[in-house]
């Protein structure tokens, strides 16, 4: 993993519309390969749970991690160099409840042309909910 470091993306919010507007994230760490978010998961991105209560959707537990692992990959890239997602793989350990989620990605390994990354999804407890891994293609 290169040292090299770029603005993170929480330094100033995207122009509208962009997912972290729509969505309120708040960048709590990003930098040397690791990036930390977090959301309030409000009821209206959930479904009903049968019992009364609230389930997110699993899209939004997959945008989050994936939002989280591109992060991780722009810090550790140059300044003439994007990425693109080439897979992403996700799985759900607990359901995630309305509230503050928490999602921390980091580069397992960057080559010239490919970033392999990881992210875990907590909830406020710490309790893991899922977990998810990614190739990004270099540019």
């Amino acid at each position: 993993m290169s040292s090299r470091t770029r603005r993170a993306w929480g330094d100033e919010a995207p122009a509208a519309p962009h997912i972290w507007r729509t969505l309120a994230y708040r960048g709590i760490e990003q930098g040397d390969g690791r990036s930390v978010i977090e959301w309030e998961a409000a009821p209206e991105y959930c479904f009903h749970d049968g019992s009364g209560g609230f389930i997110v959707h699993g899209g939004m537990v997959t945008t989050l991690l994936d939002t989280a692992m591109g992060g991780a990959c722009w810090s550790v890239l140059g300044d003439d160099e994007s990425f693109l997602t080439a897979d992403l793989h996700c799985e759900f350990m607990r359901s995630a409840r309305p509230d503050v989620l928490r999602a921390e990605g980091r580069v397992v390994q960057r080559s010239r042309r490919i970033a392999f990354c990881a992210a875990e999804l907590y909830d406020a407890d710490g309790e893991l909910l899922a977990s998810s891994r990614c190739t990004q293609i270099i540019r």
